[in-house]
């Protein structure tokens, strides 16, 4: 898989240069269109809006991850599992996998587009309503932010971790049952990330604590007012295909 997973992608792109929120706001009304009318009209229409998206934000093709070959194996067999349920079990299970694939396109074009440290004060301002429920808006920023910063970290410690036991020398004696590759990649993966997790706190307790992380003012413009729009009336258009037809 692309090891732009989640990462920026550095070019410019009237996508790019959105607000953060703007792009999350965008993100939720497709899933909530989405989820309840999951019709094909409904998804050819985000299909064709999300390819027009990732045109506008100038993504190379290399961006675009290579799903490993046990997706579509497993894709497989769920497809032979729908047909004893006949052909309308069938439609109901590809409507659904290009749901969720959908969702996972729209979630990486705001990891491709949008710089890490925009997250957390997008998340911040977006949940300023919800401070006077005395509700830690600003905590669960930071920790979302965090966690989508790690996840890439992870993941190439994963795969530096699976390549160097790959590389290990292998021994003439027999496999000892509690020898298991799962279980040391499994375990050396949580001690790299807990040695991470501890220099990254007290990276940001040096810069002042959590607060600096969602201090950096974050504001839409007018582009992203126009950008909702679009989302609008393509969320809209979608539900009026669906209720015509």
């Amino acid at each position: 898989m692309s090891m732009v997973l989640l990462r920026q992608v550095p070019v410019d792109s009237p996508v790019h240069r959105l607000w953060a929120g703007t792009k999350m706001i965008a993100a939720f009304a497709v899933s909530v269109v989405l989820m309840f009318l999951p019709a094909w009209p409904v998804l050819g229409v985000m299909v064709a809006f999300l390819i027009a998206v990732i045109v506008a934000a100038r993504l190379p093709l290399g961006t675009l991850p290579r799903l490993p070959w046990w997706f579509w194996a497993l894709m497989g067999v769920g497809a032979l599992l729908t047909i004893p349920g006949g052909g309308v079990a069938l439609v109901r299970f590809a409507q659904v996998t290009l749901f969720g694939l959908i969702l996972l396109t729209v979630s990486f074009l705001i990891a491709w587009t949008t710089p890490m440290g925009e997250i957390a004060p997008a998340l911040a301002t977006l949940g300023a309503p919800l401070r006077r429920l005395r509700i830690p808006v600003d905590e669960w920023a930071v920790v979302v932010a965090l966690t989508l910063r790690g996840l890439p970290l992870l993941l190439e410690e994963m795969r530096l971790l699976r390549a160097a036991r790959r590389l290990r020398p292998k021994s003439g004696l027999l496999q000892r049952a509690t020898d298991n590759p799962l279980v040391d990649i499994l375990t050396a993966a949580m001690a790299v990330s807990t040695r991470r997790a501890g220099e990254l706190g007290e990276a940001i307790t040096a810069r002042g604590g959590i607060g600096q992380l969602t201090a950096t003012p974050s504001a839409p413009g007018r582009r992203d007012v126009a950008a909702l729009a679009v989302v609008f009336v393509v969320c809209a258009g979608s539900v009026a295909i669906a209720l015509i037809r």
